[in-house]
């Protein structure tokens, strides 16, 4: 809320300032508290600037000045509250995606090489001998049949697997480590959650996950995975946690 105060404060400024020029003069600054007063200006000035320029002033000072003179005000308390709430996480999130998708833009122009490796790979891959595609394009061989149940979404497992990129460097593998994971089935990428509901528990099968199905244009691997590589795991279903 102190963002919003503080944007509340600029814009009355602002507004005040346009609706009355002749009232602002330029007043020399004799104090400290003339000093931080003209500062608190400016910076809430560049704060009007930068997240509330396209604020209508006019309405904007309708409500302030019916509030502040106690008049019938057309919004309830709480109920601008939340409509101010609302508005500021939208916009939030709305810069947060546009930021995100100009930096996927760079990356597409500066590892087009991989993600095109990773499609052509795939390309070849699905023509081989025992190589089953689904409908999201996720590839994969049954190395061995279980016989148990098959987890859902919601499901805790338990799984041994071993991950590499398409040029088989190994980027994690819990058969390295000796020590099986843990995790729900919805909290890992798109392809693991989509494979492992194929499996009967007791199955291993052989993945090959296209990028938009695994870490897309931000891997998370140290280093390892680079923007848009297609991945290859094996996994095997150990037991579904109760």
């Amino acid at each position: 809320m102190k963002t919003i105060k503080l944007l509340s404060i600029a814009l009355v400024a602002t507004t005040l300032f346009s609706c009355n020029k002749n009232g602002v003069t330029n007043k020399p600054l004799k104090t400290q508290v003339d000093s931080v007063s003209y500062a608190i200006g400016m910076d809430v000035a560049r704060n009007v600037n930068t997240s509330a320029s396209e604020i209508d002033r006019d309405i904007f000072i309708q409500g302030f000045i019916n509030t502040l003179d106690s008049t019938s005000t057309m919004i309830e308390e709480d109920k601008a509250r939340e409509i101010i709430n609302t508005y500021f996480k939208a916009k939030q999130e709305a810069d947060r995606k546009k930021q995100q998708a100009e930096q996927q833009k760079k990356l597409e122009e500066q590892f087009n090489d991989v993600k095109v490796a990773g499609e052509n790979f795939l390309e070849e891959n699905k023509a081989k001998e025992g190589v089953k595609t689904t409908a999201s394009g996720l590839q994969y061989i049954v190395l061995k049949e279980g016989n148990g149940e098959k987890p859902e979404a919601a499901s805790k497992v338990k799984v041994h697997y071993h991950g590499t990129t398409i040029d088989g460097e190994v980027f994690d593998s819990s058969v390295d480590r000796g020590t099986p994971a843990e995790f729900f089935v919805n909290q890992v990428i798109k392809g693991w959650t989509e494979g492992l509901q194929l499996m009967p528990v007791g199955s291993k099968y052989k993945f090959f996950i296209p990028q938009e199905l695994a870490y897309g244009a931000f891997p998370r691997q140290g280093g390892k995975i680079k923007p848009f590589d297609a991945l290859i795991f094996e996994v095997e279903l150990l037991e579904i946690v109760k």
